[in-house]
């Protein structure tokens, strides 16, 4: 193999690639970046296992080739390389850089070592403007489950069905749901349970003014766009039924400015318990008041005018739970619906007509916390 390629182009190849390196493997190949130069280019490939990226970055190829090097060790170097064309070759089981002065020889591994990166075909897959995806992903995938004991919680779900797109996540405390209009290419109906991690990828690697390409062959799912791909293992398992836990009863409407709000939650919430990071927030005519108890550490109380003009009402919420809700809400204004302290409150973005976004249906879910006298 021997390839010259500008230092931008290798620096951007490997940044790319090298995200989906496991930190820590038992198998040292891991560790490495796939390197395989054709006529089109050279293709940089990364996997963990769960999750692989593969790149193509164009390079003047002087012979075809593959071979595996340290990801890490090449991205440390490239980095401080002076900005000149750099010149790769394999020479046995070492791979050779040459950058204006600089030379390196790393010793590599086999390609044949290397993992195969899953076989997805993208020609029976659907479309995806970046935008609506990125979108997607961004409001949803926070609210992932990080326990292990139910692994199908540790994804997010995605659906296509009905002419739209939606993700959902949850963990069981806390749920984001986002629904937005889908084209014509997604008329299909399917159900995955995508690993964060993939999402992570493809949010990182991806740009919104992109259409993505997005494929299912068997438990893997591929999403591809202008020479990057991204492979991921599907999460098994049913999801469960998310419309049942989300309110529609919810008849105590409050009407609150985001900013206040969440900086009112803040201010309580540095003398709420470090285990529960429990608030009460009692509901009034047109304001809300904030009160916390710590015995060991304080009490705190602030008020906050709002607009509610239904029966009063007093309940307990995670403040990092709401804070979280909040950040991804968007909106100047936050519509936060109650039915009774014991039951699950629902907190949507309200959005004037004509607003960007007007067509998205973004809700989230807070489950409240008991509160004890």
């Amino acid at each position: 193999m021997n390839f010259t390629i500008t230092r931008q182009n290798l620096h951007e190849g490997l940044n790319a690639v090298s995200a989906s390196i496991p930190s820590k493997t038992t198998l040292p190949v891991l560790s490495n970046i796939l390197f395989h130069a054709t006529d089109e280019g050279v293709f940089m490939s990364g996997t963990d296992l769960d999750v692989a990226v593969r790149i193509q970055v164009p390079a003047e190829v002087l012979e075809a080739g593959t071979m595996t090097a340290p990801g890490k060790k090449l991205q440390e170097i490239t980095r401080e390389l002076p900005d000149e064309p750099v010149q790769v070759e394999t020479r046995g089981d070492q791979i050779e850089l040459r950058c204006g002065r600089s030379h390196f020889k790393l010793n590599g591994l086999p390609a044949e070592d290397f993992p195969a990166l899953p076989s997805v075909s993208f020609e029976g897959g659907w479309e995806a403007a970046g935008e609506d995806l990125l979108s997607l992903i961004r409001h949803t995938s926070f609210a992932v489950s990080t326990e292990e004991t139910r692994p199908v919680l540790n994804g997010v779900l995605w659906e296509l069905r009905d002419g739209e797109m939606r993700m959902v996540a949850t963990n069981g405390h806390r749920l984001a749901r986002m629904r937005i209009p889908a084209g014509p290419s997604m008329e299909t109906t399917t159900q995955l349970i995508v690993p964060p991690a993939a999402l992570q990828q493809v949010q990182r690697l991806f740009k919104g003014d992109e259409s993505i390409q997005v494929a299912r062959e068997g438990n893997h799912l591929g999403f591809r766009a202008a020479g990057t791909e991204v492979y991921s293992r599907l999460i098994d398992g049913t999801y469960p039924n998310y419309e049942q836990v989300i309110p529609k009863d919810n008849d105590r409407i409050a009407i609150v400015d985001r900013k206040p709000l969440e900086s009112a939650i803040r201010r309580v919430a540095a003398v709420a318990s470090d285990q529960t990071h429990r608030i009460r927030m009692e509901f009034t005519r047109d304001q809300v008041i904030f009160n916390v108890l710590t015995p060991d550490l304080g009490e705190a109380h602030d008020e906050l005018e709002v607009s509610y003009e239904a029966e009063d009402l007093q309940i307990g919420f995670n403040a990092n739970y709401l804070l979280e809700v909040l950040r991804y809400i968007g909106t100047d204004e936050v519509k936060m619906s109650f039915k009774a302290p014991e039951r699950a409150a629902t907190l949507e973005p309200v959005r004037t007509d004509g607003e960007e976004g007007a067509d998205v249906d973004y809700l989230c879910l807070v489950m409240p916390l008991r509160l004890v006298d």
